[in-house]
């Protein structure tokens, strides 16, 4: 009974680590609840009935196990959901105990380039940083529906109320998600992508200032998780790392929320990991998270040679 347990549900623990990372928007929340699920999932087996499928069983103990989790919890933000942008020339506002959003890697929930846009655009950052702002019920039903595709009648027996409720659930969460969602990026050619996140790579780690923000665009948005400072613009960007940008910086590519990301190094070590938006006129949004547990969470090295 076990091994077929392990055998049958196995291939669907990515899918559910991305619901529940889309849940709790953070990666290291969703996997205790994807191993909390599967723990769940593995004492009850014996009991399970089959009305439904294997993944629709699982995907009703994870939500309610996010659900529970989501009560105890406030929503992770990021800096530009606190408050507007900030002088660069100020001392930076450290956000203190606020739970931060935190990304994901591609790898970990199945987004890598290849697939269709359509899925990439359910793991981003922006969408991910929207939902927290939801309610928790109108979180699920949206994600439920609008990303897992489920039926209204399926989501209300998964939250034991009606299909009416459900509908208007959803209609409340879709007039509310794009009050605060940005618009859709139109990503460049893959060759046009490469060969901006090349010239990126090569201007930061030479420190050449005017060539990183001849990469933005004109509104770009420069946030540093657990930071709540933030910059707008790409002068306000080139008077920052002018500041701050200390020297023997080393950039190792990877990917992040279905969105190209670096891992930064200063002097051999991790610094930051950047996840870039990027669309068709450059580099819209760069997201520098602070916090070098994220390295190992993404497979990149404890160190690089400076």
């Amino acid at each position: 009974m076990a091994d077929d347990f392990i055998r049958l549900s196995d291939p669907f623990r990515r899918e559910l680590l991305a619901h529940c990372y889309r849940m709790l928007g953070s990666v290291h929340d969703a996997e205790d609840l994807v191993q909390e699920t599967y723990l769940r999932a593995w004492k009850a087996y014996d009991r399970f009935e089959g009305r439904s499928s294997l993944r629709t069983w699982l995907y009703r103990i994870a939500t309610s196990a996010c659900l529970t989790a989501i009560e105890k919890r406030t929503r992770r933000p990021l800096p530009t959901g606190l408050g507007s942008d900030c002088d660069p020339a100020d001392d930076l506002v450290d956000g203190g105990e606020v739970p931060w959003l935190e990304p994901v890697p591609d790898e970990a929930v199945g987004a890598d380039p290849a697939s269709i846009v359509t899925e990439r655009e359910t793991i981003r950052l922006a969408l991910v940083a929207a939902l927290q702002y939801l309610p928790p019920r109108q979180r699920a039903v949206l994600i439920l529906r609008d990303v897992l595709r489920w039926s209204a009648k399926e989501v209300a027996e998964l939250l034991d109320t009606s299909t009416p409720a459900v509908n208007s659930i959803l209609q409340r969460a879709r007039a509310q998600l794009t009050e605060v969602t940005e618009d859709a990026v139109v990503e460049p050619s893959d060759h046009d992508q490469r060969e901006l996140l090349d010239r990126y790579a090569t201007a930061f780690e030479a420190k050449d200032i005017p060539a990183i923000v001849g990469l933005f665009t004109a509104d770009v948005v420069w946030e540093m998780p657990p930071f709540k400072s933030w910059y707008r613009g790409p002068d306000a960007v080139a008077t920052h790392l002018a500041i701050r940008c200390p020297g023997d910086i080393r950039v190792v590519p990877t990917r992040a929320n279905g969105q190209p990301a670096f891992g930064l190094y200063i002097g051999g070590e991790p610094f930051n990991l950047q996840v870039l938006t990027i669309g068709e006129k450059g580099i819209s949004h760069v997201v520098n998270f602070l916090d070098t547990t994220l390295f190992d969470v993404f497979g990149l090295p404890a160190s690089v040679a400076p």
